[in-house]
């Protein structure tokens, strides 16, 4: 459902590049993030902007594959594409990349990156519980606050923490307010929708504007629900898209789904619900909150993972999905295998459909997916 304050967003992505240029000429400072696990509060404290820079194109990917092999997984390719080739202003932009061990390829492809740009790599523990990987962790978010006092020439205290996690806290307070809006029944939006503004959103520069701007859709979404106004009915197969980070670019799954009838009510992935679904504790010694928060971000890398499983059920309820999805990006093993226990996890539990897809950025699968969607879709009906 369009309105203009869609149109908004749709804007900010272009409008941010400029407002990034008048703050590198101002003597700002610009972190490039590539993960949920970077915490975005210590860069702000710095005095800095955070900023994603996760690809999400298949643009540059011919470039990365000219260095990286062909059968890794499309983030990854599209995230080094964009350095190499020098096609991102955001990455051109960036003072220091924030980087973190989630993956193999990963990791590795970091090692190349950091040709292009300093880079600080986070050593993430294999496991979330127990005192000796939040010790561990600790420390490792410790010495990123360290290298960006010493990188930005600057002296980050406690308040300066304390006010970046009220802040940041706020942020995903206005953006757990807008997800929840997927548990109205119609949906008033669209995935897509839904989806452009999740994405488009991370480039605004300026927090306390973005959240406002979030708390407006919100409020006026709330008042077009109100009066009925959506785009679907109330036996619109309403879908839970869980699985690996999605975006603009990265989009093709989300549009097919609606495109065939359905309606995707909720994201479960690193920029949306896995995100927001918790805060930092405000009351807590502020590099210990912020630490703890983030280890708890329930990825596919750790091993166990219970808590993603536990999420996903507790969403299924809430937005009252007729429907999961599971999307996997080729060549990501972590969310590939961890697929098999999901499935038996939720049908065990939900007695919930429940669909994997494997793909990658490319058009060249798109009528093959449309069939198996379209079968999934009619079987919920």
């Amino acid at each position: 459902m369009k309105t203009n304050l869609l149109d908004e967003f749709e804007d900010l992505r272009t409008n941010s590049v400029t407002s990034l240029s008048k703050a590198k000429e101002n003597g700002k400072k610009v972190a490039g993030m590539y993960c949920l696990y970077s915490p975005s509060e210590i860069i702000l404290a710095a005095g800095a902007i955070p900023i994603p820079l996760c690809g999400t194109r298949q643009d540059p990917i011919a470039v990365a594959e000219k260095v990286l092999p062909r059968n890794l997984c499309p983030l990854i390719k599209s995230s080094y594409g964009f350095a190499a080739s020098g096609t991102c202003p955001y990455f051109n932009f960036s003072d220091i990349l924030i980087a973190e061990t989630t993956c193999d390829g990963k990791k590795k492809m970091y090692e190349l990156l950091s040709q292009y740009k300093p880079l600080h790599l986070l050593q993430l523990p294999q496991k979330q519980d127990g005192e000796e990987a939040l010790r561990y962790w600790l420390g490792e978010v410790n010495q990123m606050k360290e290298r960006l006092e010493r990188e930005f020439a600057v002296t980050i205290t406690d308040q300066d923490l304390r006010n970046a996690i009220r802040l940041v806290n706020e942020e995903r307070r206005s953006l757990k307010d807008l997800l929840d809006v997927g548990k109205l029944k119609p949906s008033p939006l669209s995935g897509m929708d839904l989806l452009m503004v999740i994405y488009n959103r991370g480039f605004c520069t300026d927090k306390k504007e973005v959240v406002q701007i979030v708390d407006r859709l919100t409020s006026e979404l709330h008042e077009l629900y109100k009066r009925g106004v959506t785009p679907f009915n109330i036996k619109t197969p309403r879908i839970l898209l869980t699985g690996v980070p999605v975006g603009i670019g990265s989009h093709k799954v989300v549009q097919i789904i609606e495109e065939c009838g359905g309606n995707v009510v909720c994201f479960e992935s690193c920029g949306a619900y896995k995100a927001v679904y918790e805060h930092v504790n405000e009351d807590q010694e502020p590099l210990l909150a912020i630490a703890e928060k983030y280890l708890r971000t329930p990825c596919s890398c750790m091993s166990p993972n219970a808590s993603r499983f536990e999420l996903i059920e507790k969403l299924a309820d809430e937005f009252n999905v007729d429907g999961i999805m599971d999307l996997t990006w080729q060549g990501c093993h972590t969310y590939n295998i961890e697929s098999y226990s999901l499935k038996n996890y939720l049908q065990e539990k939900k007695r919930r459909p429940f669909l994997q897809i494997e793909t990658d950025y490319s058009e060249s699968d798109i009528e093959q997916l449309k069939v198996r969607i379209e079968a999934f879709l009619e079987m919920i009906s």
